[in-house]
């Protein structure tokens, strides 16, 4: 079975962008390497004659019928609106 190592861990904790404190390090080591553990399980199993599924359980979905009807207008669209541009929301400049 494969383990995370705490180095493994610091990288991709690095990649996120936490900031992990030494015992949430320690707790999440921990955990991580018990859910492998536990799904590693699986591998022991004779799956030979199960059929592969995409879900456990059946999936249907309940569409409703496609059909056109009056979208709110722009005055009831924007009237919650904190701020606004003509006919647009206006959000404050941001970026990464």
């Amino acid at each position: 079975m494969a383990e995370i190592s705490r180095d493994l861990l610091l990288h991709v904790a690095h990649l996120a962008r936490l900031q992990l404190r030494e015992d949430e390090l320690a707790r999440l080591e921990l955990q991580l390497n018990d859910i492998l553990a536990a799904v590693s399980k699986v591998s022991e199993l004779d799956l030979r004659d199960v059929p592969a599924t995409s879900h456990p359980l059946e999936v249907v979905n309940a569409w409703e019928a496609d059909e056109p009807r009056t979208s709110l207008s722009v005055e009831d669209a924007l009237r919650n609106a904190p701020d606004r541009e003509g006919d647009f929301f206006r959000v404050p400049p941001g970026g990464s």
